[in-house]
């Protein structure tokens, strides 16, 4: 059964099929943030360690963080986004106990990240571009840490799921060619938005299966993506959830600080039998209860973490090339 493992200094997330679904905390991320980009640039940190705590509340198992801010006194990212990165990879660990997700772009900004975090993080991400991979590869080998492998390459993003199939495989291949195993490897198959392609759903539904059964790896997503450019985002974001689940979908790079998609998520580890006797969702119906009386998801979730304690997992360490 393919397993991906990643940790923080103290705590350790498994990914696999036979695992609950873990929930990767995207917020930490100023793309198309204009208040947290000018704070980032300003260095003010206030907004980061405040989604740090919230996510990790309302269940973030693992933490995307992502640095790239377009400076406006200085916008080359090779040369702003590896200081950046580092700093939010300390402060950012400094705040919660849980393993990262180092989202780049810039291959400096990613070996930045690399040699900050504590423990076995994600790394996000390579593709199927030569030169990406070429570039990121070396790095996920030199640190031994696991990829989140995007399904385009330098033709683009194809709308045919066959193309995006042979990405994967084609990515998976060229890792095993660098002693990279394919449980290291959790491939994205890109969701797109069913607004503006019927079949999305069922193309990454299908995709998800073959990738599983196909390939053996593990799967995430960008959740959203689904829903973009419709009204009530947030019903379709729990309606695919949990049917991504039941394709075999392991992970999902998301907004956590929802609780529609958290209830959805909950509910879907309980039915496919990944949560024991149904305490996680037993635990977060009393979160539920508390957001029914008018306590905001977020609070209720930081209340129910304070009340239940934290839990740990076994020791890692600072990560170093090998």
């Amino acid at each position: 059964m393919t397993r991906t493992v990643v940790e923080s200094k103290t705590k350790t997330v498994t990914i696999g099929f036979d695992e609950p679904f873990c929930v990767i905390g995207e917020r930490i991320n100023p793309t198309g943030r204009k208040k947290l980009a000018a704070e980032l640039e300003a260095g003010d940190f206030s907004t980061v360690e405040k989604d740090a705590l919230e996510q990790v509340a309302c269940g973030a198992m693992v933490l995307d963080v992502n640095a790239g801010v377009v400076y406006n006194s200085n916008p080359n990212p090779n040369e702003t986004e590896p200081p950046l990165m580092r700093k939010m990879i300390d402060l950012v660990q400094a705040q919660v106990d849980v393993p990262l997700c180092i989202d780049s772009s810039v291959p400096g900004a990613l070996e930045a990240g690399l040699e900050a975090a504590h423990g076995r993080p994600l790394v996000n991400s390579v593709t199927g571009e030569e030169d990406r991979l070429e570039l990121v590869l070396p790095l996920i080998k030199k640190y031994g840490v696991p990829v989140v492998a995007i399904s385009n390459d330098d033709t683009g993003i194809s709308e045919d799921p066959d193309v995006r199939f042979d990405v994967a495989r084609k990515i998976v291949e060229r890792a095993a060619d660098f002693g990279i195993p394919a449980h290291d490897i959790v491939v994205d198959p890109l969701v797109m938005p069913v607004g503006a392609m019927a079949t999305a759903g069922l193309q990454v539904f299908a995709l998800v299966r073959r990738l599983r059964d196909e390939l053996g790896v593990n799967t995430t997503c960008g959740a959203s993506n689904v829903s973009f450019g419709l009204p009530h985002r947030h019903g379709i974001n729990a309606a695919f959830l949990p049917m991504a689940i039941g394709a075999g979908m392991t992970s999902a790079i998301m907004n956590p600080v929802r609780a529609v998609e958290m209830e959805a998520i909950r509910a879907a580890n309980f039915l496919m039998n990944h949560d024991a006797n149904g305490g996680d969702w037993i635990r977060f119906s009393r979160v539920l209860d508390a957001v029914a009386e008018g306590t905001p998801f977020a609070d209720a979730s930081r209340a129910a973490l304070a009340a239940g304690g934290a839990r740990g997992g076994r020791r890692g360490g600072r990560r170093r090339a090998g």
